[in-house]
């Protein structure tokens, strides 16, 4: 099944003359020469200073021992008490295993 966002839409030739129309028409944006194509070259190679300067990390920063997902059952009252104590209940959650087992906070 074709997706109907993904058709390619021909333009007819009257389109596409208005089109050169208006580009010839822009002083501000002249269309590049096959010259300057030819010398054209990525961002990162014509200003490798400032392509490093606005390089970013995506997602959160790595850290060194990060929590587990895993899948446990446990009983509805417990769940509705600690979801009572509103936003942060699952960390304080496992404040409260690891003061149970004996254990110092990790960080």
């Amino acid at each position: 099944m074709t997706n109907p966002s993904r058709r390619i839409r021909h333009i007819s030739d009257k389109e596409e003359a208005e089109i050169q129309r208006k580009i010839a028409s822009d002083p501000d944006a002249p269309e590049a020469t096959d010259e300057q194509l030819r010398q054209a070259r990525p961002f990162v190679e014509a200003f490798p200073d400032l392509a490093e300067s606005i390089k970013r990390a995506r997602g959160r920063p790595a850290i060194e021992k990060p929590r587990q997902q895993l899948s446990i059952r446990l009983d509805p009252d417990i769940i509705e008490h600690y979801k009572a104590t509103g936003k942060g209940w699952q960390s304080r959650m496992n404040d409260d295993l690891r003061k149970a087992a004996g254990l110092k906070k990790a960080g």
